[in-house]
């Protein structure tokens, strides 16, 4: 089945493996984060990160490093 699906948000690693082998375009949270700031809505990478962490969401280091270099 065919549902002409541009992109996908998925954050877990087996997740994004899967749709990235059934021809899918990932991103994932950070990501998402990123474009809502690249269109002009207020948002504080570093605060959101934080945030993220302190809820217990696991982010790697070289996707914080990622993140806080595209969010300035």
């Amino acid at each position: 089945m065919n549902l002409d699906v541009p992109l996908v948000c998925i954050d877990e690693v087996v997740g994004r493996r899967v749709a990235r082998l059934s021809g899918l375009k990932v991103t994932g949270t950070v990501g998402v984060l990123l474009k809502a700031q690249q269109l002009g809505f207020a948002v504080s990478i570093p605060d959101a990160l934080r945030r993220m962490r302190e809820h217990g969401i696991w982010l790697s280091d070289k996707v914080v490093q990622f993140a806080l270099a595209q969010g300035q």
